[in-house]
């Protein structure tokens, strides 16, 4: 443990170790702080409060996002969540069943169903998941930062953005690839990221496009735009590859950019985008924390390890990630068992971030050779 650490609050702006003994204005305690309210900070909450563990959410966002993102859970995430009350609203919510319509140089060319998991925006997959938590009486703290972290053997106290202290028995770093907690940490983040955006994703609508099919436009130069549809919305998740300008740079997604790739693939000229909502671009980035434990503090979903797209497992991981956090902290704190019982969740999780690692990789290569094939969609990325 380091001595930034143990000896003092490490300041998340300057980087600089105070002696500790500035007045803090502390804000009560906790069982468990819970940084970050994506799918994975708020299954954890969700499973510690049903628990009775008192359970505190803090969010650096001001308020609830509406980016569909991560758009699909696994089975596998369906048990998980069964417990926590939330599968019912989950499923009339979702859909259990969608087919992946494949296009080649604009004309259709295959139908594939998929069956198995359930079709859901992320945003929706939180919406549930926080309607949930505040019945069990929490409620997410949006608009609150965390700058540092202090831990001893009893307890761990987080300096807030507002300057309040929170301590609590036990802190769980749930805010995604960019975590700040396992910055503060001091835990390396290995692996590799590459120099090039490979795809730009967005929400948008699509007037005039039927919404009873995935639609997956590939063209033989090796490019391709997919629309997906995401449940109860008028709104059509876009992946594509990326365009670049004159200079062979990649310009920033946009509206105006995508109406650009549609119609370069899709070939459906009476078909206008509109309503971006949400803009992103996205890079092969292969990463996993060299250690998912840090005394009382831990790591879940992406802020312990970010894979490629294929195969749609980050959220699911993440959920995976939180159900296998609960029932270690349950058990420390239920005093069921020893504190040698945290070391459990570590030894099961990193060898499972280890190969989804590079069973995601291999997944990404196949899926981009595939679809050169007239016919073939991102089905090649499952199973």
């Amino acid at each position: 443990m380091s001595d930034a650490m143990t000896n003092g609050m490490t300041d998340g702006t300057t980087g600089v170790t105070t002696d500790g003994t500035t007045d803090r204005a502390t804000d009560g305690k906790a069982d468990v702080l819970v940084v970050g309210s994506g799918p994975t900070g708020l299954t954890l909450a969700c499973d510690l409060a049903r628990r009775g563990v008192a359970v505190r959410v803090i969010e650096q966002r001001t308020e609830p996002h509406r980016e569909s993102r991560g758009k699909g859970l696994t089975q596998e995430s369906i048990e998980a969540l069964e417990p926590l009350g939330v599968c019912e609203h989950m499923r009339a919510t979702g859909t259990a069943e969608v087919t992946l319509r494949k296009y080649f140089d604009g004309v259709p060319v295959r139908d594939t169903t998929v069956t198995g998991g359930l079709l859901i925006g992320q945003w929706q997959v939180e919406q549930v998941l926080r309607a949930r938590l505040a019945e069990l009486g929490v409620h997410v703290e949006h608009g609150v930062g965390l700058l540092g972290i202090e831990q001893d053997g009893a307890e761990v106290t987080a300096r807030l953005s507002d300057g309040r202290f929170v301590r609590s028995r036990y802190l769980a770093g749930c805010d995604g690839g960019g975590s700040t907690s396992r910055h503060l940490l001091g835990i390396p983040f290995e692996g590799s990221t590459a120099e090039e955006e490979v795809m730009v994703l967005g929400d948008v609508t699509a007037p005039g496009l039927s919404r009873a099919v995935w639609h997956q436009w590939f063209t033989s130069d090796g490019g391709g735009v997919l629309l997906c549809p995401i449940p109860g919305t008028e709104t059509f998740q876009l992946q594509a590859s990326r365009e670049l300008d004159e200079r062979g740079e990649p310009l920033p997604p946009s509206l105006e950019s995508f109406q650009r790739l549609f119609d370069r693939h899709a070939r459906m000229p009476g078909v206008r985008l509109a309503d971006a909502t949400w803009l992103s671009s996205w890079r092969v980035n292969v990463r996993m924390a060299a250690r998912i434990r840090e005394g009382r503090a831990f790591l879940a979903g992406d802020a312990a390890h970010v894979h490629p797209i294929a195969g749609g497992l980050g959220m699911n991981t993440g959920i995976q990630d939180a159900t296998a956090l609960g029932r270690t902290l349950a058990a420390a704190l239920g005093g069921t068992a020893g504190e040698d019982v945290l070391d459990a969740y570590g030894a099961e999780r990193l060898p499972v971030a280890s190969a989804l690692l590079a069973d995601t990789a291999q997944r990404m290569e196949r899926v981009l050779a595939a679809v050169r094939e007239p016919g073939v969609g991102t089905e090649a990325g499952l199973g």
